[in-house]
């Protein structure tokens, strides 16, 4: 008998043309892409021009500024075009995710125009002082300044992390971090922080929301938080980190009615013994000198509850990827990171297997490595 075309097929089958029409994506569903596509692509034409036009700054004022080593990558280091195609892959993900409803398409990158211009002031503004702080080493304005920071706050957290103003500890940093770090993303930062929403989904599925007990580690300016109280609409959180002007700034960011906020050290956490459902935690332990990495796992197993999650976002680590290692040596070289090369061999793997958790989850994503760890 001859073999019947594709086309007579899909006609005669009607489970055939069934499943042909429920892959046709809806008006609702194209329009929304359309968003998507638009905000996303807004996002990194903004960041890229503002990425050029530092770059440039940069090379102007390194004329009046002590030479300083060229940086030398340790490994392969992936080319532009590369990493452009892992924030695509990344964005893809991401509106995956949305469509797939576990979380709401992202409100990142709506600032008002006078937002935007004041804060790209700011970036610039900042740029000269960041240059002269990596010509001249000078990483320790924070700690040396204790009239105006004090010295209360452990001695590892009192640097000029980046050669950043101020360190963690100013209403002014606070409110510049998050462009500083998109800039140096080229507007991928976010995205990259809600892949820990996918793990977070899972977990949800199997629990009420109401009566989920949430913590975020070093919560900065709502970075994580903020998304996932948009995405989980009946869940509360808390917000914990060191610095109070940070936590200033979170506070007037995120609907306090669902969350509250505690200036306290990832390592000396204050709550009970097996208290906690879900922690999560961002870009955290790259700025760990090794020791607190270990007490801050050991206080993450203490205070979660059996069956209890830890949701971790943070740096590749060499291997990952074996095509960014060249790139991530070179993190340490530009940036003040002083714990950045211990955390790149880490073995965190069998860090959180010795605390008695177990690895439920992981992926890439971009320069980022996204991973649950399960208690008990």
């Amino acid at each position: 008998m001859p073999q019947a075309s594709a086309t007579t097929d899909r006609s005669e089958d009607p489970a055939s043309e069934g499943r042909t029409r429920r892959r046709r994506p809806s008006l609702r569903q194209l329009a929304g892409r359309a968003d998507y596509i638009w905000r996303q692509g807004n996002r990194l034409a903004l960041y890229t021009l503002h990425s050029e036009a530092m770059r440039r700054m940069n090379a102007q004022l390194q004329k009046d500024l002590p030479e300083t080593p060229k940086p030398v990558p340790d490994g392969p280091v992936p080319s532009q075009r590369r990493m452009l195609a892992d924030i695509a892959a990344l964005l893809a993900a991401d509106l995956k995710a949305v469509e797939d409803g576990l979380y709401p398409a992202p409100r990142d990158g709506r600032m008002s125009v006078r937002e935007l211009i004041a804060t790209s002031r700011a970036f610039f503004r900042d740029v000269p002082e960041v240059a002269r702080r990596r010509a001249t080493g000078a990483h320790q304005e924070v700690f040396e300044d204790r009239d105006r920071f004090g010295d209360t706050l452990p001695r590892y957290y009192r640097q000029n992390f980046h050669f950043q103003s101020d360190g963690w500890l100013s209403e002014e940093s606070a409110r510049l971090y998050d462009f500083q770090v998109d800039v140096l993303f080229s507007g991928a930062t976010a995205a990259m922080r809600r892949r820990a929403l996918v793990p977070f989904a899972e977990i949800l599925k199997r629990k009420d929301q109401r009566k989920l007990a949430y913590a975020d580690l070093a919560c900065g300016t709502g970075g994580l938080l903020a998304p996932a109280l948009a995405a989980f609409p009946r869940l509360k959180g808390i917000g914990v980190d060191l610095s109070e002007p940070y936590l200033s700034v979170a506070r007037e960011r995120i609907d306090c009615r669902r969350a509250s906020f505690v200036n306290a050290m990832a390592e000396r956490l204050p709550f009970a013994d097996n208290s906690l459902d879900v922690l999560s935690c961002v870009f955290l332990f790259h700025e760990l000198p090794p020791k607190v990495r270990r007490q801050v796992i050991a206080e993450a197993a203490r205070v979660l509850k059996p069956g209890g999650s830890f949701l971790f976002v943070d740096s590749l680590q060499s291997g990952d990827v074996s095509d960014y290692d060249g790139l991530l040596s070179l993190f340490p070289q530009l940036f003040h990171e002083p714990y950045y090369t211990s955390y790149l061999t880490e073995d965190l793997e069998g860090l959180f297997a010795k605390a008695g958790m177990t690895r439920s989850y992981f992926t890439p994503a971009f320069v980022s490595r996204v991973a649950a760890y399960t208690l008990g």
